[in-house]
């Protein structure tokens, strides 16, 4: 099988190209996914070297693909998350399976606008003392 030479960038853009925004459904009420939504974001990664050979071209298997050639310290992943290991996987596969997650360590882009606003919303929000008319 012949298979494009597109980039290990190309392929990656795509995804990031057609994002879709039900994602941010995936994390609305599950703080253990932002959690490692915010930990991800921080997380070191190259890709490997030499990137391995891409020997089919369907979407799933491209996406496995990055993912595979992706280099990234697990431990230290693990250590900036205040969850044990086997939930962490659980909450990881969920991640990357609905492509919330790039190999990048960057986030879909509707969860990262999703998660900036709760943040700002956060920093806006009156205190609940004050929000009574308590001084």
């Amino acid at each position: 099988m012949n298979i494009p030479s597109d980039s290990y960038a190309d392929r990656l853009a795509r995804f990031k190209g057609n994002e879709r925004p039900e994602a941010v459904l995936l994390v609305a009420d599950d703080p253990e996914l932002v959690k490692v939504i915010v930990a991800w974001s921080n997380t070191v990664v190259r890709a490997a070297e030499p990137i391995s050979v891409l020997k089919e071209n369907s979407e799933d298997h491209v996406w496995k693909w990055l993912w595979d050639n992706a280099r990234y310290s697990r431990a230290e992943l693990l250590s900036r998350i205040a969850l044990h290991e086997r939930e962490f996987d659980r909450k990881w596969k969920i991640l990357v399976g609905n492509r919330v997650l790039y190999p990048d360590s960057t986030v879909n882009s509707f969860v990262q606008r999703y998660l900036r606003e709760k943040v700002l919303n956060l920093f806006n929000a009156k205190p609940r003392a004050a929000a009574r008319g308590k001084p």
